[in-house]
């Protein structure tokens, strides 16, 4: 009899996003960004306030919001809270929807750099 899949936990959408911005891992912003939700385990459908509590860990890490991968692994982590479903699209995707979402299409100017860059 077939399973359904496992529901998207926070830590895995954390995880994901962080793959997404960082896929060699090097980057210590993005990394403590993906400690900050280690222990998350439940469902990221069941947390109301998702869009608050990556703010905040992306601003108690980054307060000017400067560096632009950091902000990416926020908007990802978001975008993924609400399309879980996209959870297994290739990273360049992933970063271009969770951009789109995150910026109405117009990300700021050092994003949309860095977007560049990691095309």
């Amino acid at each position: 009899m077939p399973t359904e899949p496992q529901p998207l936990t926070t830590f895995e959408a954390a995880r994901r996003a962080a793959e997404a911005v960082d896929p060699e891992g090097g980057d210590e912003l993005v990394a403590d960004f993906l400690l900050r939700f280690e222990d998350r385990d439940e469902p990221i459908s069941g947390v109301p306030d998702i869009e608050q509590q990556v703010a905040e860990a992306v601003g108690a890490i980054d307060p000017d919001g400067d560096d632009p991968a950091l902000v990416m692994a926020g908007a990802v982590l978001t975008y993924l809270a609400f399309r879980r479903d996209e959870s297994s699209a290739d990273p360049e995707r992933l970063l271009q929807l969770a951009a789109d979402a995150e910026f109405d299409g117009t990300p700021p100017d050092n994003v949309a750099a860095w977007l560049a860059g990691a095309a």
